[in-house]
C-alpha cells in the first residue's frame, strides 16, 4: 500500500472494512511482532477475518495468523456447544467474509452435533436419576437450551434446522422454541407472560424485528403429529403475532395448531383483546376460525371412520366436540356483555356449532340472555332471531322456570317454553320415555333399499348420533326428576333457598369484560399465570475468555 501511493511523504494509511475493526488489528499485529495474547472464543472469529483480510497465509511465514485460528476452531471451538453458541454470536458483528471462510456453518453444525450428544447423555442421566426430581432433571440435562436464546434469530433458525436433521428429539427443540421466544419477544417473558393487557404494538425497528422472529418460530415448529406444543404457547404467540401483524399465513397456521387440540383450552386462552380501533373489544372472528378448523377436523376424523369401517358417535372425536361446546358456550357468556359486540358475530359464533355438539342449551341460553341484557336496543325481529337458536327441549328445569319469567325474551320464546314444559310434566306424570323421539328414531333407521351402501352407512351413522345423543339427554331430565323428587322429600320449606339461584349465576358474566380492567377478569388472569411469572434461570453461566 505504501509502495503503490502516489505520496512520497504519506504517513497515514487506512485500511477500510477491516473485519473486527481497530481490535482486530491490533492483536494482528501483537501477532506479528511476536507479542503474547491469548486467543479466546471472543476474538478468534474476528481475528481469523481480519487474517484471511490481511492475508496472513503460510506463504509469508509457517503457522502464520490463519493456521493459528483455524487450530483453535477446529480443536476448541467445535468440540463444545457453549464454545460454539460464543463464537456464532461474535460473527454476527462481522461481515459477509465469515460466513465465506464458513465460520457461522461450522459452528451451527457444532452445536447440533453436541446437542445429539447430549442426548445421549441425557438417557444415561434419566437411567442414573430415577429418584430425583423431574425439575432437577432438566435443568441438568436441558442446559444447552438457555445457551442457545442468546443467538441472533437467523442463526438460531440455522441451529434449529441442523439439530433437526441430525435427530435432536422433537420435545427438546420445542422446549428451545419456547425458552427463545420466552427471552426475544417483548410480552411473553417473565412477569409479562401471556398478558394480553401488557402486549401492545411496538414502533419502528423493533417491531420489524419481533415480527421476523414470530415468523421464523411458527415457521420453526415440529409438523410431526407425535409432537406436543402446549397450547397456553401457542395461544401467546397468536396474541403476539397479531400484535406486531405478522403475515396472515403464519397466524393461520398457529390457529390451525390450536384447532388440533381446542378441547384443551381454557376460557382465558379464548379471550384475545382486539386490536382494531372501532371494533369489538374481543377478537371473535380469530375464534371462529378455530373453531371453523376444529370442526373441519372432525369431519375428516369421522370421514376416516367411514372409510375403515368403525363407530363414528362415541369416538374421542364426539367427545372433543362436547367439550368445545361447552367450552364456546361459556366463551359466548364471557363475550355477550361487550357493548361493540354485534349481533352478526354474536350469532355466527352460536349457529356454526352443530345441535348434537350440546347436550342441553342451559349455557347458550345464559349466553343470549346476557347478550340480551346488554344490548337493549335489539330489535324484536332480532331477539326473535337469535332466540331461535335455543331448543326448548334442551333446556333443564331451571333454565326452563327462569326462562318462563325472562321479561327479555320474546313472547313467542316464552309460549315455546311454557308448552314444552307443560309436555315435559304431562310425560312424567304418565311414566312416559319423553317426547318419543327415541321411538321414532328407531322405527325410521332403517335405510332404504335404493341408496348406496356408502350413503346407508352414514345415514346409520346419523341415526346412531341422534339416538346416542338423545340417550345423553334423557339422562340429564333423569338427574333432574330425581332432584325434584328430592326437592319435594324436603317439603320446599324454603323457595327462596340458600344457593345460588339460575339467575344469580346467570348475572355472573355481567361487566367480567375484565381481561383490561376490572376485578373479575384481572383476578381470573393473575391466578392462571401466577406460576408462569418466575424469575430464575436454569442452565449453565456464561463466560467469555477475554485477555
Amino acid at each position: 500500500m505504501v509502495a503503490d501511493a502516489k505520496d512520497s511523504n504519506l504517513s497515514k494509511l487506512e485500511l477500510l472494512n477491516l473485519p473486527g475493526g481497530p481490535q482486530a488489528f491490533e492483536l494482528a499485529m501483537k501477532f506479528c511482532y511476536g507479542m503474547n495474547f491469548e486467543i479466546t472464543t471472543a476474538n478468534v472469529a474476528p481475528l481469523r477475518c481480519a487474517a484471511e483480510y490481511l492475508e496472513m497465509t503460510e506463504d509469508y511465514r509457517d503457522d502464520n495468523l490463519i493456521a493459528r485460528t483455524e487450530v483453535y476452531l477446529d480443536e476448541v471451538v467445535v468440540l463444545s456447544l457453549e464454545k460454539s453458541v460464543e463464537v456464532l454470536c461474535a460473527c454476527e458483528m462481522l461481515p459477509s467474509i465469515a460466513e465465506e471462510i464458513g465460520i457461522p456453518s461450522r459452528c451451527v453444525e457444532a452445536i447440533a452435533m453436541n446437542a445429539c450428544k447430549e442426548q445421549l447423555v441425557s438417557g444415561l442421566s434419566r437411567l442414573d436419576c430415577g429418584g430425583e426430581s423431574t425439575e432437577l432433571k432438566n435443568g441438568c440435562i436441558e442446559w444447552w437450551i438457555e445457551d442457545l436464546s442468546v443467538l441472533r434469530i437467523d442463526y438460531y433458525q440455522r441451529a434449529v434446522f441442523a439439530m433437526g436433521r441430525m435427530g435432536v428429539r422433537q420435545d427438546s427443540i420445542i422446549s428451545s422454541l419456547m425458552h427463545y421466544a420466552e427471552a426475544s419477544l417483548k410480552g411473553i417473558g417473565k412477569c409479562q407472560i401471556w398478558n394480553p393487557a401488557r402486549m401492545k404494538p411496538i414502533p419502528g425497528k423493533e417491531e420489524n424485528d419481533q415480527k421476523t422472529i414470530v415468523e421464523t418460530l411458527v415457521s420453526l415448529m415440529p409438523t410431526d403429529k407425535g409432537s406436543s406444543i402446549p397450547v397456553s404457547f401457542l395461544f401467546g404467540m397468536l396474541r403476539m403475532a397479531i400484535t406486531v401483524d405478522a403475515t396472515i399465513a403464519y397466524r393461520l397456521e398457529l390457529e390451525r395448531r390450536i384447532a388440533f387440540r381446542l378441547e384443551m383450552v381454557s376460557l382465558d386462552d379464548l379471550l384475545i383483546p382486539c386490536l382494531r380501533p372501532g371494533d369489538s373489544l374481543f377478537d371473535v372472528d380469530t375464534v371462529h376460525r378455530i373453531l371453523v378448523n376444529f370442526l373441519q377436523r372432525i369431519e375428516d376424523e369421522d370421514n376416516e371412520d367411514c372409510e375403515c369401517g368403525s363407530e363414528g358417535f362415541g369416538s374421542p372425536g364426539h367427545g372433543s366436540l362436547l367439550k368445545v361446546g361447552r367450552l364456546i358456550d361459556t366463551y359466548l357468556a364471557e363475550i355477550a356483555p361487550d357493548p361493540y359486540l354485534s349481533l352478526q358475530k354474536f350469532i355466527a359464533m352460536i349457529e356454526i356449532l352443530p345441535d348434537y355438539a350440546r347436550v342441553i342449551d342451559d349455557g347458550l341460553y345464559r349466553a343470549i340472555d346476557i347478550y340480551l341484557k346488554a344490548h337493549p336496543m335489539l330489535t324484536e325481529n332480532e331477539c326473535r332471531k337469535l332466540c331461535k337458536f335455543i331448543d326448548c327441549q334442551k333446556l333443564s328445569q331451571e333454565a326452563c322456570n327462569h326462562a318462563a319469567q325472562n321479561d327479555r325474551l320474546p313472547v313467542q320464546m316464552v309460549v315455546r317454553v311454557l308448552y314444552f314444559e307443560q309436555l315435559r310434566l304431562k310425560n312424567a306424570l304418565s311414566g312416559s320415555s319423553g317426547d318419543g323421539f327415541l321411538s321414532q328414531r328407531i322405527s325410521s333407521g332403517v335405510p332404504s333399499a335404493a341408496m348406496s351402501p356408502r350413503d346407508n352407512y352414514a345415514s346409520l351413522r346419523r341415526e346412531n348420533r341422534e339416538l346416542k345423543l338423545e340417550i345423553s339427554r334423557m339422562r340429564v331430565r333423569l338427574s333432574e326428576l330425581e332432584k325434584e323428587q328430592t326437592f319435594m322429600k324436603q317439603g320446599m320449606m324454603d323457595k327462596s333457598g340458600n344457593g345460588k339461584t339460575f339467575f344469580t349465576s346467570l348475572s355472573r358474566g355481567i361487566g367480567r369484560i375484565g381481561i383490561f380492567s376490572g376485578p373479575g377478569g384481572a383476578k381470573r388472569a393473575k391466578s392462571g399465570r401466577k406460576s408462569r411469572g418466575s424469575e430464575g434461570k436454569t442452565g449453565r453461566s456464561r463466560r467469555y475468555s477475554v485477555s
